[in-house]
């Protein structure tokens, strides 16, 4: 089963289990979330289109995070007159995970469990650094920590060769 939504002035084709990126929207992480403009669901009793919208259409989704998107960068210039600008933007985004859809007699859940580790969480992980405020420290660092340092072998210093061919001589 698949619902067509709209949330921030766009629209999302959703099944239970996908995760979506939207506008922000309010709440912390973990908040369970419902959307009631519901456009159009699809499943096995056919498509059911909204006039514009289907009452009693309902999908529960939970807020997985909200963080900033990628970096916009804006560039002005006017040619012949020295005149160049450069600015940015990051929008603020909300991470969603579809949890059911409910609506034209049929109900769709998702069986799986809802993680709320962030991007940035995974992305810190797979290059083996702490996470900023975490509990426990990663596995790498506790090995290390436990590990007693060893020194670098001193290196000998080899003889000059102006007495070396003076001792076989």
């Amino acid at each position: 089963m698949y619902a067509v939504i709209k949330t921030g002035g766009k629209q999302y084709r959703v099944q239970p289990g996908d995760t979506i990126v939207v506008e922000k929207l309010d709440g912390e992480a973990g908040a369970e979330l419902q959307f009631d403009n519901v456009l159009m669901l699809g499943g096995e009793k056919g498509v059911t289109l909204g006039a514009p919208l289907i009452d009693g259409a309902i999908v529960g989704a939970t807020l997985i995070e909200t963080r900033k998107g990628e970096k916009i960068k804006i560039f002005k210039k006017t040619r012949r007159q020295g005149y160049r600008r450069t600015n940015g933007h990051r929008q603020l985004e909300s991470v969603l995970r579809i949890t059911g859809i409910e609506g034209a007699g049929e109900t769709a859940k998702w069986d799986g469990k809802v993680e709320l580790t962030t991007k940035a969480e995974i992305n810190l992980r797979a290059r083996n650094l702490a996470v900023r405020g975490a509990a426990e420290p990663v596995a790498a660092e506790a090995e290390v920590e436990a590990a007693p340092a060893k020194k670098a072998p001193a290196k000998k210093k080899a003889a000059p060769k102006a007495e070396a061919a003076g001792d076989e001589a």
